[in-house]
């Protein structure tokens, strides 16, 4: 199984990513199974609050929280701290939203915040990490991201989403090959 952690703040679309993530990964075949869920307190904008995605080859029936992730998943850099990395497992990587540089090769970093204005004009970078999480890894294709967000959002809001999944993937990709 392999388990993604995803930290945001009440607002940024932690748990839309979560469940896009689960999504994406079902379209793969029949045999390919997601489970989703947020864990919050007072439901308020700017609140930190984590999500979860499970995804599996048999189905999921474990419903409890991710304790050791195989990625963590910062949507906010102030969320982030050296306890950060207690939370993966031993392989575990960090995908961290930043335009500050970190040195460790567990932590790939992404100025999402920078797409999510240029591309939504929001700052929201749920669907910015989606893409970079698409980037470095083998669970999940940027074409079933693409199909998992015109089934679940707004006609509106699909053509700009697509945009920054595409994006993010190429800020990595292109970060990865240097």
């Amino acid at each position: 199984m392999t388990e993604i952690l995803w930290h945001g703040r009440g607002g940024q679309g932690a748990f839309t990513a979560a469940r896009l993530l689960g999504a994406a990964f079902a379209l793969k075949d029949n045999e390919s199974y997601a489970l989703a869920f947020p864990s919050f307190g007072p439901e308020r904008r700017g609140a930190p609050i984590r999500a979860f995605t499970k995804l599996d080859e048999k189905p999921i029936g474990d419903r409890s929280e991710i304790e050791k992730a195989d990625f963590s998943i910062f949507l906010d850099d102030t969320l982030f701290s050296e306890k950060s990395f207690e939370e993966l497992k031993p392989n575990g990587k960090i995908l961290l939203n930043t335009k500050q540089s970190v040195l460790s090769e567990r932590v790939i970093s992404i100025d999402a915040d920078e797409l999510a204005i240029e591309i939504l004009k929001l700052p929201i970078t749920n669907t910015i990490m989606l893409g970079a999480f698409a980037a470095v890894s083998t669970d999940v294709s940027l074409e079933n991201i693409e199909k998992a967000i015109y089934q679940n959002m707004s006609e509106k809001l699909q053509r700009k989403n697509i945009l920054a999944v595409r994006a993010a993937a190429e800020v990595i990709r292109r970060e990865n090959d240097r």
